[in-house]
């Protein structure tokens, strides 16, 4: 039977006792091996086309490129290339922006050997695995209420600042250099957004919740 070739692993981290302490990890199975380390996100894009490793352990936090930014250049280059991020935060946003960027997981830097050889296993065989901590705030990120105001467009934000300065809807046209009908449009859409039924409560609200800069 012929003998199954180690998962190619590259370990992406700007400290090197996190580096060295990966690299004696990986020695411990066979069916790991290394081939590559790097200290940036930069030099970690550049090596992907000469280690052509399966899975890349990328931290999150570096000078200069930064993980989220690493996991995108690699994927966009080497789409066959699997990347676990490997970090101490599981803040929602980093979760949403590593997995966006194309990151297969998302584990915490205390996580268990067990936990991150089977993490590594799964990425090679293009399965995803979460820490708990990153599941949960993805979780808490499609319960969470949405902020009033979070889908405003740009001009729905500018006319509402207008409409806080007290102008009326010819005046905000004359401002904006549009017509009475786009102004019309556009304040319709605001009171729909924001769930209210008057330019005074659409005012209130942008106020209370500083809407407007």
């Amino acid at each position: 039977m012929a003998e199954l070739k180690p998962i190619r692993v590259m370990i992406v981290d700007d400290h090197a006792v996190v580096r060295s302490g990966l690299s004696a990890f990986l020695l411990a199975f066979d069916d790991l091996q290394q081939v590559g380390e790097a200290a940036s996100g930069e030099e970690a894009v550049r090596l992907c086309g000469q280690a052509k490793p399966d899975v890349v352990l990328m931290d999150m936090v570096m000078p200069g490129m930064d993980g989220v930014g690493a996991t995108r250049a690699i994927r966009e280059q080497y789409p066959n290339i699997q990347i676990i991020v490997l970090t101490s935060f599981g803040e929602r946003e980093r979760v949403e922006a590593a997995l966006k960027a194309g990151a297969i997981g998302y584990l915490l830097k205390d996580a268990s050997a067990d936990e991150l050889v089977s993490a590594i296993r799964s990425a090679a065989a293009g399965e995803p695995s979460l820490a708990p901590e990153a599941a949960r705030a993805l979780i808490q990120a499609t319960t969470e209420p949405k902020a009033p105001g979070h889908d405003l467009t740009e001009r729905e934000l500018e006319v509402l600042a207008l409409m806080i300065e007290g102008l009326s809807n010819p005046d905000i046209a004359e401002r904006l250099v549009v017509s009475h009908s786009t102004v019309k449009f556009h304040v319709s859409s605001i009171l729909s957004k924001l769930g209210v039924s008057s330019r005074t409560e659409a005012v209130a609200l942008a106020v209370q919740h500083n809407l407007v800069k």
